[in-house]
């Protein structure tokens, strides 16, 4: 666990820090109710509603976190000229987040919960393949660009939905490193990207063996140090943070293995968006000076908050000392 004092250090330093979001932003929409019937229609619970509450999901949740956080960001992906994109760019913009928009022609990316009694009853989501939202370099270049060197930091928030391309990633990551810029990846192997180089990478175990091209045994231990060589043999990542769980993170610099840091969380609710925490407070605490087993802690303890939260969630300097200390 990271010290108070070490922890306050942080987000002090963090409250100066600049960073950029590309990604697949969408909508997270909950509707709240009671169940206390089955219908006479289909043997299915028939939920009494109560209210409907709405968030930022995917990529704009991590640019939620980040600020929540102190720093400063922006968060560039598809928002559309519709009811769901105008709800969004609102809460972005009440938590004073930049938006840039890049071409497309679907819907925004909405998904919409089914919460029973603090329990998730079903998920519903709207979108359209991929192809809609890819975005044309030719139209986002200049908006892209100026945003990269205007951030300490860029994080590329992958949900496999067409807004990452080689292209884009190429082209981004070309810019940041001419401008000296971290540059961070969350990962989904099922639409594979073309990268190298980066300076985080923070896969779950099964994107991380995803990647790595491995294929698991049953019930065998996770192979971490083969796991570790074949990625950075592959895409040479500086730091490489593999997230288990229950069983915390492991944590590799240049192939080699690290330590594993032990899970954080007192209570687990709600796991949704626990990714975005940790990757969004890694970034932060890395950005801010801190070596990579501090940053993990850091994010640990981040994501050791938001999970026992329903629902998407984020946490704030308040409540991560307060953890820390408690």
């Amino acid at each position: 666990m990271i010290s108070t004092i070490a922890a306050k250090s942080l987000l002090d330093k963090i409250s100066r820090v600049r960073v950029l979001v590309i990604g697949d932003v969408m909508l997270d929409h909950y509707i709240w109710g009671d169940a206390t019937r089955i219908s006479p229609e289909a043997p299915v619970p028939v939920v009494d509603i109560s209210r409907d509450t709405y968030t930022a999901g995917g990529a704009a949740n991590v640019a939620l976190n980040i600020a929540s956080l102190g720093a400063s960001c922006s968060v560039a992906g598809y928002f559309g000229q519709d009811e769901a994109g105008q709800r969004l760019s609102k809460i972005l913009a009440e938590k004073k987040i930049g938006t840039i928009s890049t071409p497309g022609g679907g819907p925004t990316i909405v998904k919409t919960r089914v919460m029973v009694q603090r329990q998730q009853l079903c998920r519903l989501d709207r979108e359209s393949p991929p192809g809609a939202y890819h975005v044309d370099w030719a139209h986002a270049e200049r908006q892209l660009a100026e945003a990269v060197q205007t951030h300490d930091a860029v994080i590329f928030s992958d949900y496999a939905k067409g807004i990452l391309t080689d292209e884009v990633v190429a082209r981004v990551c070309a810019i940041a490193r001419k401008s000296n810029r971290f540059v961070a990846l969350d990962p989904k192997p099922k639409r594979p990207l073309a990268f190298r180089d980066l300076d985080l990478i923070t896969p779950n175990r099964r994107e991380a063996l995803m990647l790595a091209g491995i294929t698991p045994e049953p019930h065998a231990p996770f192979p971490a140090e083969q796991v570790c060589q074949r990625l950075h043999e592959l895409y040479r990542t500086r730091n490489l943070v593999i997230t288990l769980s229950e069983d915390g993170m492991l944590l590799s610099q240049n192939g080699k293995i690290g330590k594993t840091i032990p899970t954080a969380a007192r209570e687990v609710f709600d796991v949704s968006g626990a990714g975005d925490t940790a990757l969004a407070s890694l970034v932060l605490a890395l950005c801010a000076g801190a070596d990579l087993e501090t940053a993990a802690h850091f994010a640990n303890a981040a994501s050791g908050v938001v999970v026992a939260k329903v629902g998407t969630a984020t946490v704030t300097p308040q409540e991560l000392l307060k953890y820390v200390e408690g």
